[in-house]
């Protein structure tokens, strides 16, 4: 599903306009990546959490020559899925 299907699918589920869903959903986007990029995480209850983490300096290969190299620190965003939307992604198996 790319954007403009969500955009039609939460337009048709929440009975608004395609223009009014399409600026809900870019300004929910704008502010998860806001928060995020200024280290705050962003929780949403049932779905999941958007987090900036660290990840550490480490040595690599360069995949042509084989060549050791050095890859700095960096800042990545994460994503967490919540128990609601694994177990909908997964049901739980019954014993």
């Amino acid at each position: 599903m790319n954007k403009g299907e969500l955009v039609d699918q939460v337009a048709k589920m929440a009975s608004v306009s395609k223009k009014n869903a399409d600026a809900v959903i870019t300004a929910t986007f704008e502010t998860i990546m806001e928060a995020v990029s200024e280290g705050d995480k962003v929780t949403l209850v049932g779905f999941g959490s958007f987090e900036r983490r660290e990840r550490k300096a480490r040595e690599g290969r360069n995949p042509k020559t084989g060549e050791k190299m050095d890859i700095p620190a960096t800042q990545v965003p994460a994503f967490s899925a919540g128990k609601q939307f694994r177990e909908k992604v997964a049901p739980p198996k019954a014993e």
